[in-house]
């Protein structure tokens, strides 16, 4: 390495160190600022920790003074922005972290002062609003990874959600409309596979049209048939939560992870099996090869071609998974545009993740959490307008692509044709 090289290296860390530092410092005054000084003095928030309903055994609720609390996230938050500037923490994943949850937490106290808040209700929430964001995450790292951009995963979980709802609801059988609403996410996935595999047609190109087709088609039958016929195509039901005996009962973690529907224990299931799949077998090998360096990949006797059809097709099936999450899964019914640009929300969580199973299942459950935020500020009727609740699922979506995207590295190859 040069000596202009380290000197610029230097540099680069230098002014990568003042601005975290200069961040959390001004997060640190803005919490005391928005926060401390309208937090009233020795009102006290409490934190629920406890589910009506659940099967899990009952624990006291947690809490805290309003008012101190608040000022000490405020004093975390400057007492490591100021550490930052002088001795400079390494991990930047620290820093977010810090930052994130002196944020919530001070957020949470203010928003509660005085009141109760369900704390345990509000993990559950965000982990089954995260549900469908993880799985079209799931299915952009198992396409991306073949170096295949799948961005029609809108238009595939539009499509297959109203294929399960009206399956279900005709054969009277969820896991038919289940399976139905798989199949139609691998097809649309393998007719996209063929287009720009095949006939090496734009990408990106090809999965907008995928997206433009399948709002377009899934409200023309939306509104032509299914607002007519409500009971006999509209109208499956949802499948039953599913107690786990033993686990459903452990204090907090038992009503948010082992008390929930299949589609959701399905999604856990698929980032643990995805990840040891990509990292720990021949398989993820060939997978990541193939989205790195086709070319050496083809010299090592792996068919690059089948691998991207493979992965976009499997991909395709988890967003149709996913699709099935919003109907049979969630409501029961069909909406027009109901999946709410959840699927370009799973590829921000995919990027987030860094192209990892499990990177991209814990960035969905920070989108989850804000959507689910939303819902329970409006609650407390905290007094912010309910329209810039809405938005918080997608300002955290802008602001974490902001912060991430420059420095997330795709798979060498991820967009790129190949070519023998």
């Amino acid at each position: 390495m040069t000596t202009t090289t380290m000197e610029l290296s230097t540099s680069a860390e230098k002014r990568k160190r003042i601005s975290y530092g200069m961040t959390l410092l001004v997060a640190g005054l803005l919490i005391y600022l928005l926060f401390g000084l309208t937090t009233q003095a020795g009102v006290s928030t409490t934190f629920g920790l406890n589910l009506a309903g659940s099967q899990a055994i009952e624990v006291s609720d947690f809490v805290v003074p309003a008012q101190l609390t608040v000022n000490l996230m405020a004093a975390i938050a400057a007492f490591a922005g100021a550490y930052q500037l002088a001795k400079g923490i390494r991990s930047t994943g620290w820093l977010i972290g810090i930052l994130a949850v002196t944020f919530v937490i001070a957020f949470l106290t203010w928003a509660a002062q005085d009141k109760s808040f369900n704390l345990t209700g509000m993990l559950g929430s965000s982990l089954v609003r995260a549900t469908p964001i993880a799985l079209a995450a799931l299915c952009g790292v198992i396409s991306e990874r073949s170096a295949v951009i799948n961005i029609g995963i809108e238009g595939i979980m539009l499509m297959s959600a109203q294929t399960a709802v009206v399956t279900a609801t005709v054969s009277g059988n969820l896991y038919v409309g289940l399976i139905a609403a798989i199949l139609v996410g691998a097809l649309v996935a393998a007719f996209h596979a063929y287009l720009v595999i095949r006939f090496k047609v734009d990408q990106v190109v090809s999965g907008v049209a995928i997206n433009i087709f399948g709002t377009g088609f899934t409200s023309f039958i939306s509104s032509r048939f299914l607002q007519k016929a409500t009971d006999t195509l509209n109208n499956s039901g949802t499948f039953p939560i599913i107690s786990i005996p033993g686990l459903s009962k452990i204090p907090i973690l038992g009503p948010v992870l082992f008390e929930n529907n299949i589609v959701i224990y399905l999604m856990i299931l698929l980032v643990v099996v995805m990840h040891i799949m990509l990292f720990y077998t021949p398989w993820g090998l060939r997978t990541r090869a193939v989205g790195e360096h086709p070319k050496a990949a083809d010299t090592l006797g792996i068919n690059v071609y089948l691998v991207r059809y493979v992965n976009v097709i499997l991909g395709g099936m988890i967003a149709g998974l996913g699709g099935a999450y919003f109907t049979i899964g969630s409501v029961g019914r069909f909406d027009e545009i109901m999946t709410a640009g959840k699927g370009f929300i799973g590829l921000a969580a995919m990027i987030f993740g860094k192209w990892n199973p499990i990177g991209a299942f814990t960035s969905s459950l920070i989108f989850g959490f804000a959507d689910s935020l939303q819902v329970k500020l409006q609650i407390l009727r905290v007094p912010i307008p309910s329209e810039f609740l809405l938005m918080a699922p997608y300002i955290v979506t802008m602001i974490i692509l902001t912060g991430v995207v420059g420095r997330a590295i795709p798979p060498a190859a991820d967009g790129q044709p190949y070519e023998k």
